[in-house]
């Protein structure tokens, strides 16, 4: 579950919705997985996952939607190991801002591949 605290930061990002909106998920998504964990150096297999999700009482009443949740959950810490490697941190022990900070560099790498000035943030 995201904090007031992380609601805040993400929507005070000036990003567009859209990538506040993608970050939200990976947020979220970086939150089950340290659930998981327990443990910011150890991503969670995917037997760990399904277990996980196994337990979660909101699941129960739709099994089949676990291993699609698992999968999702799966492709999230690919996206998790490549922003802790650029932001130099264990993956599972990103927090929103760090998020938020890959979220505005990729988006000015995108505009400046573009040939376009990244907007002025405060």
């Amino acid at each position: 579950m995201l904090s007031e605290q992380d609601l805040e930061v993400l929507e005070s990002s000036l990003l567009p919705a859209l990538e506040r909106h993608h970050l939200r998920l990976l947020a979220h998504s970086l939150r089950c997985l340290q659930q998981v964990s327990g443990d910011a150096d150890e991503r969670p297999d995917q037997a760990a996952l399904t277990a996980w999700a196994e337990r979660q009482p909101n699941l129960v009443a739709d099994p089949a939607f676990i291993p699609v949740l698992v999968e999702q959950l799966s492709k999230a810490a690919l996206q998790l190991d490549q922003i802790g490697q650029e932001q130099g941190k264990a993956p599972l022990s990103l927090d929103m801002a760090d998020l938020v900070a890959w979220g505005k560099a990729s988006a000015d790498r995108r505009l400046a591949e573009a040939g376009l000035s990244p907007p002025p943030r405060s």
